[in-house]
């Protein structure tokens, strides 16, 4: 409960915690169970949170990591439309409030209307945000999937949605709706994944409006900061707790999709006291091709990891942020103007920023920082031009070795939290057939603990369609660590025949396309392991 100065004592706070966590988690539940297409359904490639009136984030699901730091962003673009009770805002557009095309994200302020949940002049008074993300297998663009390899601007990687109104007033809003699909490849899938984002933002606020009841408005409300602040709190603590001082580093892109060249990203990390600086002045201009990330994203692989090397366990929301700053030129790879191309940046450049800012923070905390993980999500895309279906996964593989055990084998390494697509259902859904799935023995660097092994995964395609592939760590090894050695490099083929690590292409029935993703790091003399 509440004591007179408005403060929550310890055992109501905990419990409110969980309870509003659990409203975020019931979400995520609810939009994984309502989805039809299996990159939701099964790979779980979707997100979910609540915010607060003022557009701070409450509570989140523990899915997506690039998702939810950019969530922020998608909520704040919405709060500038003038939201009103019973609205739904939907939106992908990079450059206000979204990521990239594919991850559609939908917001509907919440009003819970009963028990004491009224304003004084009886309208609904908007008490916070249900927030749901969610990657579409398609939202149109010059090719099937959405993730072009070659694309050099936003217009060619599908549908760009602005905030817009889904529903209005409780009333929804047809013609948007017909818009969408009307830009999208199978647009049936694509209609039932909207309505199961907006089942999870409608979960939201039915239970939000059950806490009121519970605990009375005024103590839900005022959890609200007290978990924020509780929060922060703890995550000053572990920063003070790092040594002060400026950690720098870089490292590399092979390539944007459209040259082959590397293309370099530069950090400065900066501890003083209870707060980190991370600054990417240095990194690149942006790229022709499709690897620009907007800062949101950078943003988000930042937070990804402050959280890893200080308390995990810290419940995430503003709170743990809010001691964060990220800053990227204007024009810069991490911070590009319109209309420049993003599909590649959310999902790899925003592992490479990962890496940098870990190696950058070796030096301050050297036993919590691993070797490299394989750094790239080994995006592929497969789909048919007529619409009929598209296939999207990211494949998992090596993690890098701790200071004291083996990396894990054939995982989602750094910004990407899904599982893989079962052979059974993906062979029910696609004209697709796996002919192979297995670790890649021997690919995870030698260390006194060994890195992670990658994966290989050959699909042979039953009837002619368009591949693309948006992959790295095929030139540049993940390293190793402390004497450890690097991990393998990935590979990609069409038929045994070897393809760049960013391609699209089209191929006849019975092709067979085949990813070999990378090994992690070593870390430790490999002399000193202990079989």
């Amino acid at each position: 409960m509440t004591d007179a100065s408005g403060g929550i004592d310890p055992v109501t706070l905990e419990i409110l915690r969980n309870q509003l966590e659990s409203v975020a988690e019931e979400m995520g539940q609810t939009l994984i169970r309502g989805a039809y297409s299996p990159n939701i359904k099964e790979r779980r490639d979707c997100s979910t949170a609540l915010f607060d009136a003022d557009g701070r984030m409450v509570a989140q699901a523990e899915h997506i990591p690039v998702h939810l730091g950019a969530m922020p962003a998608a909520v704040a673009a919405v709060r500038e439309r003038d939201p009103q009770p019973g609205d739904v805002f939907v939106l992908n557009d990079p450059f206000t409030g979204g990521t990239h095309l594919p991850d559609v994200t939908m917001v509907s302020p919440i009003a819970p209307d009963r028990n004491g949940a009224e304003s004084e002049d009886g309208d609904g008074e908007i008490v916070g945000y249900a927030v749901s993300r969610a990657h579409h297998a398609d939202v149109g663009g010059m090719t099937p999937g959405s993730m072009p390899a070659g694309a050099e601007e936003i217009y060619q990687e599908g549908l760009r949605l602005p905030p817009t109104r889904l529903v209005a007033g409780g009333e929804p809003r047809t013609e948007v709706r017909s818009l969408v699909l009307a830009n999208v490849r199978n647009p049936d899938e694509r209609r039932a994944d909207l309505r199961a984002q907006q089942a999870a933002n409608e979960r939201a606020e039915k239970r939000l409006a059950d806490l009121f009841d519970d605990h009375g408005r005024e103590t839900v409300l005022a959890g609200f900061d007290a978990v924020i602040d509780y929060s922060r709190e703890r995550l000053t603590d572990e920063i003070a707790a790092l040594p002060d001082g400026t950690y720098e580093a870089t490292d590399v892109l092979e390539g944007d999709g459209v040259t082959d060249e590397d293309v370099e990203i530069a950090v400065a990390v900066t501890i003083d006291g209870e707060s980190i600086d991370v600054d990417f002045s240095g990194t690149a201009a942006q790229v022709a091709g499709n690897l620009n990330a907007p800062l949101t994203v950078a943003t988000s692989a930042v937070y990804f990891v402050v959280r890893c090397l200080t308390d995990p366990e810290i419940p995430p929301n503003h709170g743990c942020y809010e001691p964060v700053r990220v800053s990227a030129p204007e024009g810069s790879l991490l911070n590009p103007n319109a209309p420049a191309a993003v599909v590649g940046g959310n999902v790899e450049t925003s592992q490479r920023v990962t890496d940098v800012v870990f190696t950058a923070l070796a030096e301050a905390a050297p036993d919590r920082v691993p070797a490299q993980g394989q750094g790239t999500m080994n995006n592929l895309t497969i789909g048919a031009r007529d619409g009929s279906f598209a296939y999207y996964e990211t494949i998992g593989g090596g993690f890098g070795a701790r200071a004291e055990r083996d990396g894990m084998d054939g995982v989602q390494v750094g910004m990407t939290n899904t599982l893989n697509t079962p052979v059974e259902s993906l062979e029910t859904e696609y004209p697709l057939r796996v002919e192979r799935y297995a670790l890649r023995e021997g690919s995870g660097g030698r260390g006194r603990h060994r890195g992670g092994e990658g994966l290989e995964r050959s699909v042979t395609v039953e009837t002619p369609a368009t591949v693309s592939l948006l992959t790295e760590r095929r030139r540049h090894a993940p390293k190793g660590v402390a004497g450890g050695e690097d991990g393998a490099t990935g590979e990609n083929l069409i038929d045994g025949e070897a393809v760049p690590a960013k391609t699209t292409v089209d191929v006849d029935a019975g092709t067979t396309v085949t990813v070999r993703t990378p090994g992690g790091g070593g870390h430790g003399d490999p002399e000193e392991r202990e079989e």
